[in-house]
């Protein structure tokens, strides 16, 4: 009780309405009232911040204080990860600072793998790096009696494919650039899957031993990516290595503690145990064997797990040297044996009391999923991200841009980001040039975002995972109209999208003359069907050829309205007669969604 009789309450820097009307055992209705009768207009999930809270508790009769404990959330992430919200509940004052995780990230041939070498040779957490019998996906490493986890992940597909499924293992990024070959396309991919994450990075400026190494050059082409060096007055750490010659391994080290200390790290040991699944594989003599990464709480042998749908008791767990353990700390990598099913990588892991409640839960996800899978499927639409800001769930809207030249991308850049308002603005993920491919998918996935595409196509991959990540993709080739679009989803007034998909595929075998038709395609339907009122697109080495009306579809002699996969046919093209055997001829049709 504070000396003006008001109850005392401790608020973060920011919490929603339906936070602060728990935390002082009002109605959120009337938590909403006050606010109307202070001029602001908020909804159940409105966020609001501490100023505003601190003004309406006093009116319910608290007096607010800031809570200076309070994790920060990424700023990138629409929803914090599993761990963070587990981590709410937790009495701050457990806390302790846990290692943290690492993920190198970089291009093809920019020496990651050898980094990894490089770090794992200097010390593999105190021990021999020959001490190591098993390749499970994580490892430790000490420096200066401080332990570091590196995950040994294939790159940033895989790094965006566990956020996909809920789990956020990394607290820190490695974005390994080469000196002597600069920022590429992939440099930049792995950059904006990093970014989206809201995770730190951290550059390791490799190959510095090389004659044409050009260290200033490649800090110059960072600091145009936003990762301004700490050398030229920006906020990245940029620290110069040769993993073949194992220098500046340390320095690289200490750049990642120095970066935990400012990101305070923390677990509760003895809370509520959360963690995800890096990998899992099934192993004839064990059965399945699933690689655990904890990030608060401690597991134990003999404790009752659930990972996604899989579930079962811990029968033995491993270090990653391959040593047995009887129980795993936050940040800590083990194997686990005892789940019944194999779980997958990204899925979040939890504690349960008895078997009979694992049970349960795994059978209820099971019938979950069975269920989202006999549901219409549905991509977040431009439409469905403004009703998400109006309920207070998001403020931004996250795109991913790929655009057909670079003098198509940067006006459409520059023009994005100068749309929208404080309230609700346009976040650009990923702009890059080239055609939309699986990746930029499953960054959408992760981010809760809609691919944009201007003048370009969409890999076959891509595609799928469209369909199954239930992401939404936008094609235009007119500016003017996808600046329109989303000018308007922004304002919440555009209307229903139209989307083009290619119900089927076709070879071209050979190519016949005829007197009425002209040059006709013969062809066999590889996927789906050829309709004869839709359009037919041309590709040739993945590059558009032609796209038109289909003037003719003939199966033998007859005229037909479509043709399904499997059969053969003759395609003739209104206003084209160019066909080579080797063509692939794709049937589009619009769709209202």
């Amino acid at each position: 009780m504070s000396d003006n009789g008001h109850k005392v309450v401790e608020l973060p820097e920011t919490l929603t309405v339906r936070h602060l009307a728990e935390l002082i055992h009002v109605s959120p209705i009337e938590v909403i009232k006050q606010l109307m009768a202070n001029g602001v207009m908020a909804n159940i999930n409105q966020q609001i911040d501490f100023d505003t809270a601190a003004v309406i508790t006093q009116e319910l009769g608290y007096e607010a204080h800031l809570h200076k404990d309070e994790l920060e959330a990424p700023a990138a992430e629409a929803e914090a990860p599993a761990w963070r919200r587990a981590m709410e509940a937790e009495d701050a004052s457990k806390f302790t600072p846990r290692p943290p995780v690492v993920t190198i990230l970089g291009h093809v041939d920019h020496g990651k793998t050898s980094l990894l070498d490089a770090i794992r040779s200097t010390d593999v957490a105190g021990g021999e790096a020959g001490g190591i019998t098993q390749h499970i996906g994580a490892y430790q490493v000490q420096h200066k009696e401080r332990l570091i986890t590196f995950l040994d992940t294939p790159g940033h597909a895989a790094f965006t494919a566990m956020r996909a499924r809920g789990a956020q293992v990394t607290d820190i990024v490695i974005l390994v650039v080469a000196a002597d070959d600069g920022v590429m396309p992939q440099t930049r991919e792995a950059y904006a899957h990093a970014k989206a994450a809201g995770v730190p990075i951290v550059v390791a400026l490799n190959k510095v031993d090389k004659s044409n190494a050009n260290p200033d050059r490649v800090k110059q082409q960072l600091a145009e990516l936003g990762l301004t060096p700490d050398d030229w007055g920006g906020d990245t750490m940029v620290v110069p290595v040769s993993a073949k010659k194992r220098s500046g391994i340390d320095d690289l080290l200490e750049a990642i503690v120095l970066t935990a200390d400012n990101t305070r790290i923390l677990a509760n040991p003895a809370g509520r145990v959360i963690g995800s699944v890096i990998e899992a594989e099934l192993d004839r003599a064990k059965g399945p064997i699933s690689t655990l990464l904890v990030q608060n709480g401690t597991v134990h042998v003999g404790d009752v797990l659930v990972a996604g749908t899989a579930h079962g008791k811990i029968r033995a767990m491993y270090d990653f040297r391959g040593q047995p353990i009887q129980e795993a700390t936050p940040s800590m990598p083990a194997t686990v044996l005892g789940l019944g099913d194999l779980p997958q990588a990204g899925d979040v892991i939890e504690v349960l009391p008895s078997d009979r409640e694992a049970r349960t839960l795994a059978s209820q996800r099971k019938l979950s999923a069975r269920e989202a899978l006999n549901l219409p499927k549905k991509a977040l639409s431009l439409e469905q991200v403004f009703a998400k800001f109006q309920a207070g769930e998001v403020k931004e809207l996250n795109l991913i841009l790929k655009a057909d030249v670079q003098g198509s991308l940067e006006p459409i850049v520059s023009s994005l980001t100068q749309l929208g308002n404080a309230d609700l603005k346009v976040n650009l993920l990923y702009a890059e040039t080239g055609n939309i491919t699986e990746n930029d998918v499953m960054l959408a996935s992760a981010s809760s975002a809609i691919v944009i595409g201007f003048n370009v196509l969409v890999d076959h991959a891509a595609q799928r995972a469209a369909e199954s990540e239930h992401v939404s993709i936008r094609q235009y080739d007119i500016i003017y109209r996808l600046m329109e679009d989303v000018e308007k989803a922004l304002k919440g007034l555009l209307g229903p999208e139209k989307r083009e998909v290619v119900i089927g595929r076709a070879d071209v075998r050979a190519i016949f003359s005829t007197s009425r038709m002209g040059k006709v395609a013969g062809c066999a339907v590889r996927e789906g069907e050829l309709r004869r009122n839709a359009r037919i697109r041309v590709m040739r080495g993945g590059q558009k050829l032609f796209e038109g009306e289909i003037a003719s579809l003939r199966h033998e002699k007859d005229d037909v309205r479509e043709i399904r996969q499997g059969f053969e046919c003759g395609v003739a093209v209104k206003g084209f007669e160019g066909f080579q055997a080797g063509d692939v001829l794709e049937c589009i049709v619009m769709e209202t969604v």
